[in-house]
């Protein structure tokens, strides 16, 4: 009896301890003071509202969205055949290649962002866009390798070998077959790359510059200037956005269906 009533008890402690804060940030958004405070000062949607009157929000939301995009899908071009070629033949040195392509997890964030800009942006000259791009794609290709190569090992070598026996070459047996049944793992590394990407602090505050920032390290220099509930009212939002995101791809895509 005493079980049965102490499991759920530790599963509200747990379900408190994941929610809490998210409930915390949307009770301080709505807050009607002047000054980022829980409990809030009354409720008011005016710091929602202001969120889309801030130009350097809509400005660097802009660059998130792009850098997220278009480095997930780099890293999905890169990783995708990788993956192929390490789960279907025999590489040479394929752990090796393994643990370097998984070696911006390993590493600390604020180091392989000086990494970067040290070896790479600053002897090469690089734009500040294009290497914010050429980092997040490093950041993700991890993800990216590691999610396709685990449904790649899932999906049986022989069932695309039958396709190549009745007729279709081999790249035809790839896209029809192959990428047919792993679209499940496509999906998680595009999502689980996409939400990294724009939430990246560390290398994305090394490499940001005049007029290019990301919009995290942008709710950092609003934070140090203004101390409203803008930035609460900021991330109630990109939370509720990424939620949208796993729910459209459940309702549209079927992602349960293939995980």
């Amino acid at each position: 009896m005493t079980n049965k009533l102490f499991s759920p008890i530790i599963l509200l402690l747990v379900l408190a301890f994941l929610i809490g804060p998210f409930l915390i940030i949307i009770a301080a958004s709505l807050s009607a003071g002047e000054t980022l405070a829980f409990p809030p000062q009354g409720l008011s949607l005016r710091w929602v509202l202001k969120v889309f009157e801030v130009e350097s929000f809509r400005a660097s939301f802009g660059i998130s969205m792009f850098l997220a995009i278009g480095g997930t899908l780099a890293a999905l071009i890169l990783g995708i055949p990788a993956s192929y070629a390490l789960s279907r033949y025999k590489v040479p040195g394929a752990e090796t290649i393994r643990t370097i392509v998984s070696s911006p997890i390993i590493v600390p964030g604020i180091i392989v962002g000086l990494a970067l800009l040290r070896y790479f942006v600053v002897p090469f000259n690089f734009g500040i866009l294009f290497a914010l791009f050429l980092a997040h794609t490093a950041l993700i290709l991890p993800y990216a390798v590691r999610v396709v190569s685990a449904s790649l090992n899932n999906l049986r070598s022989d069932i695309e070998e039958a396709a190549v026996l009745l007729g279709s070459s081999r790249i035809g047996a790839f896209f029809r077959v192959v990428m047919s049944n792993i679209r499940g793992g496509i999906l998680a590394a595009f999502i689980l790359g996409f939400v990294t990407s724009f939430n990246q602090v560390p290398v994305s505050l090394f490499l940001s510059g005049p007029g290019v920032r990301t919009l995290p390290i942008d709710m950092l220099a609003y934070m140090e200037i203004t101390y409203d509930p803008s930035v609460a009212a900021l991330s109630a939002l990109l939370a509720f956005m990424s939620l949208g995101i796993v729910f459209l791809a459940e309702r549209f895509l079927g992602f349960s269906r293939y995980v």
